[in-house]
């Protein structure tokens, strides 16, 4: 009688993150999926690869910046997104017609992560860069798009205001009540 070896089958984590990562859809108008969903009838469908990167829509913040960009007017406009994790924020900026985006973030990763997705949805108007608020020296900005955690927005709030233009916009989100 023979004993059988049980083989331990490695798990197919992509596989496993596939099938838990779900599109999602915000005011019926934007679409924020990954490239094996089927593409939606929505206003602005958006391909993230989110890989490790923080911005698949899926955070209440995230969510609430999509809304945020969908109720303003971006036309032509030069546009900061600062923390840009997958780039998702800058990617619909551009969509709804900023003519000049920066996406930053100090994260390798995340850097890397946005320029594959600003080269996915076919972005021309997008520079990802990798760094910190010392990359905006210099530079001025009429919206500003800021979702990170709140030491952050509190430590370099004074940093965004000096490079908005007056009358600029300026988005921050992730500060908790808990």
């Amino acid at each position: 009688e023979m004993l059988q070896k049980k083989t331990q089958v490695p798990a197919n984590w992509n596989a496993e993150w596939e099938k838990n990562f779900h599109p999602i859809e915000v005011d019926g108008r934007v679409t924020v999926r990954a490239p094996f969903h089927e593409k939606p009838a929505t206003d602005f469908d958006i391909v993230i690869e989110p890989k490790m990167s923080f911005g698949t829509g899926h955070h209440e913040t995230t969510h609430m910046m999509i809304a945020y960009i969908l109720n303003n007017d971006f036309t032509d406009k030069k546009v900061l997104d600062m923390g840009c994790g997958t780039g998702v924020l800058a990617i619909l900026a551009e969509m709804k017609g900023a003519k000049s985006i920066d996406a930053i973030d100090y994260d390798n990763w995340c850097y890397l992560n946005s320029i594959e997705n600003v080269e996915r949805n076919q972005c021309k108007h997008i520079t990802v860069l990798e760094g910190d608020a010392k990359l905006l020296e210099n530079r001025d900005y009429q919206v500003i798009l800021a979702n990170i955690n709140r030491n952050i927005l509190l430590r370099d709030m004074s940093i965004y205001v000096n490079c908005l233009n007056d009358k600029g916009t300026l988005f921050l989100s992730g500060f908790y009540k808990e």
